[in-house]
């Protein structure tokens, strides 16, 4: 056979490497969420709104609720409408009402009773991250320190998580939902997160800040809230496993979807809109 006389094909030109779109895109992300919490009133509310629209659709394409698009818009028009109750003081009474009733009219439209529940879990799963962080942010006590606060534990359990996974190896933390999880990363991302969570709340006292936050009990919250945040980012690691699926999206440039990115956040969030119901209901 005659060998070919043609040179060897040009190669691709390489994209840009993955870890710089990763940090940009980060850099990007934390400078708006940060604006927002700055800001805070309407402009904050809208920000999460538009994160949990996001993750509603995220998860209803995940999981195939159909009719998929009639379903979303119905969800849609729920998320908005809680936002708008909350931005104009309506009642805990008649938000939980109105979220209720949107959760029964987009399951009553799926197909399939494993549909209309899969479809259920999404809207108030979406509904947790478009509620609390506005409440964290505007709740007597709290405000503007708590929600940093919860910025700094998260992203500082996931950033030293990484690292310290990467650098000490060691067994791994739950090999059948996230292989690349190191027990050794869990506490590391504890740790620090922990450290992070006493900084954040220190420095609003030196600033002369307002909060009633102790010290001891920003130590346990701080730890609870690491430990959240990494049972978050397994829980949406198995449900993409469950989906067959790698990323939630492809909405953040080398980060995937918004889920993607909130997983552990959205776990905090719980954990506070808990702490939030139970201090009212005691109120």
């Amino acid at each position: 056979m005659m060998a070919s006389t043609k040179g060897p094909a040009l190669a691709p030109k390489a994209p840009p490497s993955e870890l710089k779109t990763r940090v940009l895109s980060a850099i990007v992300m934390i400078a708006i969420a940060l604006a927002a919490a700055y800001w805070g009133g309407w402009p904050f509310a809208l920000f999460w709104l538009a994160a949990g629209i996001a993750m509603m659709v995220e998860w209803t394409d995940m999981t195939g609720a159909e009719p998929r698009r009639f379903v979303q818009a119905v969800f849609g028009l729920g998320l908005i409408a809680l936002t708008l109750l909350y931005l104009s003081g309506g009642s805990f009474g008649i938000g939980a009402a109105t979220g209720l009733v949107f959760l029964v009219l987009g399951a009553s439209v799926a197909r399939g009773a494993h549909e209309k529940l899969w479809a259920a879990s999404g809207f108030a799963y979406a509904a947790v991250i478009v509620l609390v962080p506005p409440m964290v942010r505007d709740y007597p006590g709290i405000g503007i320190l708590g929600l940093i606060w919860m910025f700094a534990v998260v992203w500082t359990t996931d950033i030293a998580a990484y690292f310290t996974g990467r650098t000490l190896g060691g067994p791994k933390l739950c090999p059948a939902i996230s292989p690349k999880k190191t027990w050794s990363g869990f506490f590391g991302g504890l740790i620090a997160a922990t450290l992070a969570g006493v900084l954040v709340v220190w420095l609003g006292e030196s600033f002369g800040v307002t909060h009633s936050f102790s010290i001891w009990s920003t130590v346990a919250l701080s730890i609870v809230a690491s430990i959240a945040s990494q049972i978050g980012d397994l829980a949406e690691s198995a449900l993409k496993r469950h989906c067959d699926v790698k990323d939630s999206s492809h909405l953040i440039p080398g980060h995937g979807g918004v889920m993607d990115r909130l997983d552990g956040f959205w776990a905090v969030s719980l954990i506070m809109g808990i702490i939030l119901l139970a201090a009212h209901g005691a109120a």
